[in-house]
């Protein structure tokens, strides 16, 4: 009998093993960043599984399913989505192709709190039409200030992971150039806090992706010549020698760093004319510290201004044809003529819709339907038309007024159906918007022949 159990016991080790040179054998044979899924094997212990950073997108139908329940776990670190097998195959940065990047959001985990996400519903000027809506803020991660529902949820940009998506996400569009919405240290919008900590880490995260980082300038209290002045100063000193610090070449062979001045028509001409001629009093011309300065169009008038306050350029942000003067697609014609005889660069605005019913319900009538992504593809084609050096993209992810070209899923909860890009995917915006960047790039070839 003692014989016979060694004997089995033996046989059994022999059999274990085999069993574990098979297991290492198929190991070696198929990597564990295997394009087709886990190791083999090791899925099935614990501790050894983990998310494929290639995750397929599952279909429509399947992400309408998933997210009809009520509760959504926001808390945790979002998933980063990468829409390219790898880095190999994502499609060559164009830095004529810009597009407003935002970074006021934030969420318990990483902020304390929810901002931004908890937006209020914002009072109409006239008291007749204000008392016909409701008051009050947005109750995330279910009820957030947004008609559409991000894929990473309400998410925080101060979370890393969440920046690499971004900027994972920008690189598999083919934009080149990020205008990164700032206020100077300190200060921020009414409703969010001060983030111009995140910069260095927006600067790396977009390095590692071959894309720059422009400023787009907001309109914090005060703002003027000497305000702005030191603003340059400051954004050139601390990051200009960062190599993902966007610089526009000049016809004449220099390299600066451009800015996008946010409501720029608030401040007088002659105020700004201080600063961007050679004979202000506050000028930046000819020094370390000179730029690109592209002013915000939105009446005609404007762009008088903007020729006499000093200003490089212009461009129209709105991403709503026929709301204003400069975003009405079929001024650009007019607009781009007056900036080639002015010596000003013309950068057009398009956007793939808008609706910001979310925080201002009154504002129904500025609602641009996406149409299955047909409004983005008429506004892409017609910046095209009139062959600009800069096109400009509003936006990434402005929530709030439902242009951004993110990521988003369908979500549904027991008061809320947000709106979706049913039938397509989730990522249908990044992917137009690439097909739209290789086609400009193309035709610019063509332009300067």
């Amino acid at each position: 009998m003692i014989r016979f159990r060694r004997r089995t016991c033996i046989t059994l080790s022999i059999f274990v093993f085999l069993v574990c040179l098979i297991m290492v054998g198929l190991k070696q044979m198929r990597p564990e960043n295997a394009a087709f899924g886990s190791p083999f094997g090791l899925g099935l212990f614990p501790g050894f599984h983990r998310d494929s950073a290639f995750e397929k997108i599952p279909d429509s139908e399947n992400y309408m399913k998933e997210n009809t329940v009520a509760e959504t776990n926001t808390l945790s670190a979002p998933k980063n989505k990468v829409y390219q097998s790898d880095m190999e195959e994502l499609p060559p940065p164009n830095y004529d192709l810009h597009i407003f990047y935002y970074t006021w959001f934030g969420n318990p985990q990483f902020d304390g709190k929810y901002i931004h996400w908890n937006h209020p519903l914002l009072k109409h000027w006239d008291v007749k039409i204000a008392n016909s809506f409701p008051l009050g803020n947005h109750n995330p991660p279910d009820d957030i200030g947004a008609n559409f529902y991000p894929e990473l949820g309400p998410y925080s940009s101060r979370d890393p992971s969440v920046i690499d998506a971004h900027m994972k996400q920008i690189r598999s569009s083919s934009i080149g150039v990020i205008s990164v919405s700032w206020y100077p240290p300190g200060m921020s919008d009414d409703n969010g806090e001060p983030t111009d900590d995140i910069i260095p880490t927006i600067l790396d995260k977009a390095h590692n992706y071959g894309l720059k980082v422009t400023f787009h300038i907001e309109p914090y209290r005060n703002r003027d010549d000497y305000s702005l002045h030191n603003n340059v100063v400051y954004i050139i000193d601390k990051y200009g020698s960062h190599p993902a610090f966007y610089k526009y070449k000049t016809e004449n062979g220099k390299n600066l760093p451009m800015f996008y001045i946010y409501d720029s028509y608030i401040t007088t001409p002659g105020t700004w004319a201080n600063l961007l001629t050679s004979s202000g009093s506050q000028s930046i011309r000819n020094t370390p510290y000179d730029g690109i300065f592209i002013a915000l169009l939105v009446e005609e008038k404007h762009k008088h201004d903007i020729l006499r306050g000093g200003f490089d350029g212009l461009y129209t942000y709105f991403a709503t044809n026929g709301f204003s003067y400069g975003s009405s697609h079929h001024h650009w014609s007019s607009l781009k003529e007056f900036c080639d005889t002015n010596n000003l660069i013309f950068i057009p605005s398009v956007g793939p819709g808008y609706i910001d019913t979310s925080i201002r319900p009154w504002n129904f009538q500025n609602t641009r339907n996406r149409i299955n992504g047909k409004y983005y593809e008429t506004a892409m084609n017609a910046a095209l038309l009139v062959r600009p050096k800069i096109i400009s993209i509003t936006s990434f992810n402005e929530w709030h007024e439902g242009s951004q070209i993110e990521a988003a899923v369908p979500k549904k909860t027991a008061k809320i159906k947000y709106e979706d890009y049913l039938p397509h995917k989730p990522n249908i915006y990044l992917e137009l918007t690439r097909k739209w960047s290789e086609k400009y790039m193309r035709e610019k070839e063509q332009w300067l022949v």
